[in-house]
């Protein structure tokens, strides 16, 4: 048996953005798209199972299925899943915050229901996030399936397509990571980041502050601020993380041609407190926009 729950949200909110999302990123038999849902793997203590949401016509919510196996752990799972898909956002609020802007007040108008979304698990999105280091995301992404294929473990009776669950943080600081596509430090910054994890040394939440496991990221070597912000924003769906370095922030067309420098944009960015998170969203879809027009 499953459970099928209803997650409402405040309107608008637009699945089509979640869909171009996990789309750009997906991992086979980790994670399943549909025209209408997503579908993943995921381990939550000693248990292992898979949720899959799938968007309502008729009303403002997503459904939730939970397999058998995580049924003892609803509450915690609906949490999760209201934070990767952002549904406790309130779009008006932030469209409001960001009018005066100039730039960015006149982006937000035209898409309200732009949302953060965020990882399920922050360890996997620490990897995807050392991994995508100086690469394209679709080259990102396949290292990333090399990873599942190589150290993934297989998810007893699941649906077709979510047959493996993402590798452990043990079991990626125990491989060496040879012949996976990295450069050899980049390999041995994600093997650092795995032991830390595993070690427990590392502890990724965000109950400190984001500030605080930025600064515990960048202590580790192959891990800067770009690394450590983006981690907090898609890891943990903090709305106000910002990579100021990041290019696509940096080269989005609103910046005209010359773009803008990280410092400058870093100043820009202090009056969209606490929501810097959401420019970030609506800057990069900016860039994407001004990448398919070019």
């Amino acid at each position: 048996m499953t459970e099928t729950l209803q997650l409402p949200y405040l309107e608008p909110w637009d699945w089509q953005q979640f869909h171009r999302h996990f789309a750009l990123r997906l991992l086979p038999g980790v994670e399943r798209l549909e025209p209408d849902g997503y579908s993943r793997t995921l381990r939550l203590g000693p248990a292992s199972g898979w949720l899959s949401v799938r968007t309502l016509a008729d009303r403002p919510a997503l459904e939730l299925t939970l397999s058998n196996s995580l049924q003892q752990a609803t509450q915690t799972l609906v949490s999760q899943v209201r934070k990767m898909f952002d549904l406790d956002a309130d779009p008006h609020a932030i469209a409001a915050h960001f009018t005066p802007d100039p730039a960015l007040g006149p982006l937000i108008a035209a898409q309200p229901g732009l949302r953060l979304p965020a990882a399920y698990d922050p360890f996997e999105q620490a990897v995807r996030a050392v991994v995508g280091q100086q690469v394209t995301v679709k080259a990102a992404v396949t290292i990333t399936r090399r990873l599942v294929e190589r150290l993934g473990e297989p998810l007893q009776d699941a649906p077709a397509g979510l047959e493996l669950l993402f590798p452990t943080a043990q079991a990626i600081a125990d491989d060496p990571l040879e012949n996976i596509g990295m450069p050899a430090k980049r390999a041995q910054a994600l093997r650092r980041l795995a032991a830390a994890v595993a070690e427990g040394a590392l502890q990724l939440h965000v109950e400190d502050g984001a500030d605080v496991l930025v600064e515990q990221l960048c202590e580790l070597p192959g891990i800067g601020p770009w690394t450590a912000e983006y981690i907090a924003l898609r890891g943990f769906g903090v709305a106000d993380a910002f990579p100021a370095a990041d290019l696509g922030l940096l080269k989005a067309p609103l910046w005209g041609d010359g773009g803008i420098a990280a410092k400058a944009l870093a100043a820009r960015a202090e009056a969209w407190r606490p929501w810097r998170a959401y420019a970030a969203i609506h800057i990069w879809d900016n860039y994407a926009k001004g990448t398919k027009g070019g």
